[in-house]
């Protein structure tokens, strides 16, 4: 049987309660939850909705506000720009599948230096620093390669969709939905 998610209720007076220590806490404290892999629900105490995302939200804006930020103006403005785009799920999902990417060469990183540097070398923060710095231009590359398969994966998919926009409006008089050009330049004739 699957466990339940870790409890933790939000009261009015904007008070986080974990209903498995009893005790209150802070987001500092759900940041180490999140840090220890700890799967956890946020609810409202009253009417029970789901704050989960909410609270994770406020955790990157303050770790955005505190030290170096991981997001640019300019990104941030992007991302903003998809909201309400017909792209905005697309783009949603391919933010994630690229997350959960450098997740697993991050996970095949850790694994090759554990076995130059111990169990854990990210604990000893100068072996970690040691070994990405040795693999710097190879962690380079194999993103590099990574972000242009993605951008021309992504640009295939646009491809498709233009197409089958085409040939699914092509029938109808409507100014620039004609049939996808042809090798010729011309329209396809269906």
């Amino acid at each position: 049987m699957a466990t339940q998610p870790r409890l933790i209720k939000k009261y009015p007076n904007r008070r986080l309660y974990d209903t498995e220590t009893s005790a209150y806490i802070t987001l500092a404290d759900v940041k180490k939850l999140v840090l220890e892999n700890v799967e956890f629900r946020v609810e409202d105490a009253k009417t029970k909705d789901d704050l989960t995302r909410s609270i994770l939200l406020q955790i990157i804006l303050e770790e955005e506000t505190a030290g170096a930020p991981m997001f640019s103006s300019d990104m941030l403005s992007q991302i903003i720009r998809f909201y309400g785009n017909a792209m905005q799920g697309m783009m949603g999902n391919f933010l994630e599948k690229n997350v959960t990417t450098f997740m697993d060469i991050q996970k095949r990183m850790q694994s090759q230096s554990s076995q130059l540097y111990g169990a854990n070398p990210m604990l000893n923060t100068e072996a970690w620093n040691e070994f990405v710095k040795m693999q710097g231009p190879a962690i380079q590359g194999l993103m590099g390669r990574y972000l242009e398969q993605s951008a021309n994966a992504f640009v295939e998919m646009q491809n498709q969709m233009s197409n089958q926009t085409r040939n699914m409006f092509g029938g109808f008089p409507f100014a620039g939905f004609g049939a996808a050009p042809g090798k010729d330049g011309g329209e396809n004739k269906n």
